[in-house]
């Protein structure tokens, strides 16, 4: 039975999620958005002592809890040091590539919670200026924020209260097509946020509950490696809904929902990923079975976390991952439809 999303609202819930900074670890703005979509829906969150935050819900049997993750952050950047001209030289949160972000807008969130606007932009930013403006290899050691302040020294900036090691993040450019294309930075991993929540609208809406137990799990430290590592012990399935990947390796669309057999860490739990392929069938999902390679998500690193759980993933398929991605509302509308038939256990 194919369910009936609500894409408005998904679209609404994913415009707002990205366009809440969340760079790795930086979870002071996104927890109290989160906070008011569960209550929106009748509905609490908690953290455990990474600020991890879970929404649990109640099973029509509760004997058995299983976790459903979707990774709040986001890539990123960190000052790294302040140059004497007032430019800022910035590490990486995150598999940051850098050749797609030349030129792009960013906020430096200060440890005292004022906020500033840059350029982020080559050291070498000009072909009018610089020999090789075109052929310098973007990096962490090459790239450079200009801050949209009129300041030329060091002392000026930290005058701001800019210090060493605040948090930057970067502007995510949603935008929504006429034909029903989704482009923004930070699809990874808030359009499976925006799902999710849908999947609980859903089941207020329709006076549903989850088979069992089940807990929405949204780590902020996914892009390092680190989200899973812990999950409740009570946990018996994972499953993260993750971005899929779109190559010449790939069945994966935009239309359809990416089931992963294997990323490169590890197979995927053999029976728990047989489930997800049955429930799309039921759905009446479009859906792809892909291995994956340079990709992995918290469910595996929750095995690797010695955690006692099967694990198992699946996601909207994006092109451009870690740069302006885009997706299609079909595969948003895909994976929430299989997200609820996992969680109603139809």
């Amino acid at each position: 039975m194919k369910f009936t999303i609500d894409t408005e609202f998904l679209l609404q819930r994913l415009e707002e999620l990205v366009n809440t900074p969340s760079p790795v670890g930086y979870y002071v703005e996104l927890n109290p958005r989160l906070e008011q979509y569960a209550a929106e829906e009748g509905l609490a969150v908690t953290y455990d002592h990474r600020s991890t935050a879970y929404i649990a819900m109640e099973g029509e049997d509760n004997s058995k809890t299983v976790m459903v993750g979707a990774h709040a952050d986001t890539l990123g950047l960190m000052v790294r040091r302040i140059e004497p001209n007032g430019t800022l030289r910035v590490r990486n949160l995150g598999g940051i590539n850098y050749c797609n972000l030349e030129g792009e807008t960013v906020t430096i969130h200060t440890r005292t919670g004022q906020q500033y606007t840059g350029l982020l932009c080559c050291q070498s930013h000009s072909v009018h200026v610089f020999a090789d403006a075109r052929t310098l290899e973007r990096n962490e050691d090459t790239m450079m924020v200009l801050l949209d302040e009129p300041i030329r020294s060091e002392q000026e900036v930290r005058a701001l209260g800019i210090r060493h090691g605040d948090y930057i993040s970067i502007a995510p450019r949603f935008q929504r097509t006429e034909k029903g294309y989704v482009k923004s930075r930070f699809l990874d991993d808030k359009a499976a946020i925006a799902c999710a929540f849908t999947m609980i609208r859903y089941l207020k809406t329709h006076g549903l509950k989850p088979k069992y137990r089940t807990i929405l799990a949204i780590p902020h430290n996914e892009e390092i490696g680190l989200g899973g590592t812990y999950v409740p012990p009570e946990v018996s399935e994972y499953v993260a809904l993750d971005i899929g990947l779109i190559g010449p390796d790939y069945d994966g669309n935009e239309f359809s929902v990416s089931i992963c057999a294997k990323d490169n860490i590890a197979p995927y739990d053999y029976e728990l990923t047989n489930r997800l392929i049955a429930c799309a069938e039921r759905a009446e999902c479009p859906y792809a079975v892909d291995v994956y390679f340079r990709y992995g998500t918290d469910a595996n690193t929750a095995m690797r976390g010695g955690n006692n759980l099967r694990a198992a993933t699946f996601g909207m398929a994006v092109y451009c991952s870690h740069g302006m991605e885009r997706t299609h509302v079909k595969g948003l509308e895909a994976t929430t439809n299989l997200l609820l038939a996992y969680v109603l256990d139809r």
